[in-house]
């Protein structure tokens, strides 16, 4: 699990395990990380932690929120990464491999106009290997039997695989992009409008969930807003995000 340390100077104060999706940071009692110092706004930064990954966003702080010496809005945190509050610092500890780049998490997608684009074709299945000659057919089964009357073991039948995740997709149904696909082909894929609302949508071994990262107003699922907490979701369910409504939907 990935932890933030903190510290003053020299002095390291505390570690904080980062076991929530939203780890919120600033200088009132209800943060998770409470730094009681005036440099340090009211609710000044939040982590996200999906998966394997984390992100640092500024929540629109008074002094700003620096990540290694530069002045940052939203960051892919890597191992090793040092955030600045004032005179405190967070240092990012993470030993497990990551599953995606800031690119994920920077870029918005399908909302701005133009964004989103059909679906491409499935590419085509390679053909599969010639496969080697078989060897001379062994004599028929019954007549393997170590005694007469014995009838030979069967062979075991093999466990079904595990079914796989569909592919899920986006379908846009209102605005300039309506009726435009997406599909959900990343680990996350990040919707909506920087500055007014921002959700990111994650692929799970067990399925999709969608997260609240940006805004006052959390995104709307079947007409029923969010929490702080990742939400599944199921096959046709409509998200009303920055203005736009869409369909979630698995691919068959």
């Amino acid at each position: 699990m990935a932890k933030l340390i903190l510290s003053m100077e020299t002095t390291m104060l505390k570690e904080i395990p980062l076991s929530k999706e939203r780890t919120t940071i600033g200088r009132k009692p209800h943060n998770d990380i409470q730094i009681d110092n005036l440099a340090i706004s009211g609710e000044h930064a939040v982590v996200i932690t999906i998966l394997n990954d984390s992100f640092l966003e500024d929540l629109g702080s008074t002094n700003g929120t620096f990540v290694n010496g530069q002045s940052v809005k939203k960051h892919f945190l890597k191992n090793g990464d040092t955030i600045e509050l004032g005179k405190y610092r967070l240092k990012y500890v993470s030993e497990l491999p990551q599953q995606t780049g800031s690119a994920d998490f920077e870029k918005t997608m399908i909302l701005r106009p133009g964004a989103a684009t059909s679906a491409p074709p499935a590419p085509a299945p390679q053909a599969a290997p010639p496969a080697p000659t078989a060897p001379a057919a062994a004599p028929p089964a019954a007549h393997t039997a170590t005694s007469p009357g014995m009838a030979p073991h069967p062979a075991p039948t093999p466990p079904p695989a595990a079914a796989a995740l569909p592919l899920g997709a986006i379908q846009i149904l209102s605005g300039g992009n309506a009726g435009k696909e997406m599909e959900l082909v990343k680990t996350l894929t990040t919707l909506g409008k920087p500055g007014v609302q921002v959700a990111v949508i994650a692929r799970r071994p067990h399925g999709y969930f969608i997260t609240h990262v940006e805004g006052a107003s959390f995104p709307v699922v079947n007409g029923a807003a969010l929490g702080t907490q990742a939400h599944q979701l199921a096959d046709h369910d409509v998200i009303e995000l920055a203005g736009t409504k869409m369909e979630f939907f698995l691919k068959g």
